[in-house]
C-alpha cells in the first residue's frame, strides 16, 4: 500500500511569525499534535508538536507580556522529515521508527500534500487483522 492511500490529506499549517498561543489553538480547533510550518511560498521550515507548545506556554506568565518576542520559529524544529505520496507505509512506518517521529509530512512533486501518522498506521494494521478470513 501507498502512502497516498493511508494519508490524510489535510496538511494543517502555520506561519514561522504565529504566535504559540495562536499556534496551539489552531491545534486544538483541528484535533492535531502538529503543525507544519511553511514560509509564503508553501516550503516547508519546520515542524511544531503539542509537546513543543506546551514546554513554551507553561513558561510564560499570563498577561500582555505573555508571548512578547516568541515566535513558533524560535520554537519549531527545522528539520522537516517528509516522505513521497508514492512510497510504501512500510517506508513511512520505518523512517517515522529511525527518526523517533509520530508523523511525516507528505510531499507529492516537492509540494505538501498530506500527513501520515504512527496512528494511521496502526489503524491500518488493526483493520488488517480484525478482518475475516474464510
Amino acid at each position: 500500500m501507498k502512502v497516498k492511500e493511508a494519508m490524510n490529506h489535510e496538511v494543517i499549517t502555520i506561519s514561522p511569525y504565529t504566535l504559540p498561543l495562536e499556534a496551539f489553538e489552531k491545534m486544538y480547533k483541528h484535533g492535531v499534535r502538529r503543525l507544519f510550518v511553511l514560509d509564503e511560498d508553501e516550503n516547508p521550515l519546520g515542524v511544531v508538536s503539542y509537546t513543543d507548545l506546551i514546554g513554551v506556554l507553561g513558561t510564560i506568565k499570563p498577561g500582555p507580556q505573555e508571548t512578547e518576542g516568541v515566535t513558533i520559529a524560535d520554537i519549531m524544529v527545522e528539520d522537516v522529515i517528509s516522505i513521497s505520496a508514492d512510497d510504501s507505509i512500510e517506508d513511512a512506518a520505518n523512517l517515522m521508527l529511525r527518526a523517533d517521529i509520530s508523523g511525516l509530512l507528505v510531499l507529492e512533486n516537492e509540494e505538501p500534500r498530506g500527513v501520515i501518522t504512527k496512528t494511521d498506521i496502526c489503524r491500518l494494521v488493526a483493520a488488517e487483522l480484525l478482518v475475516p478470513t474464510d
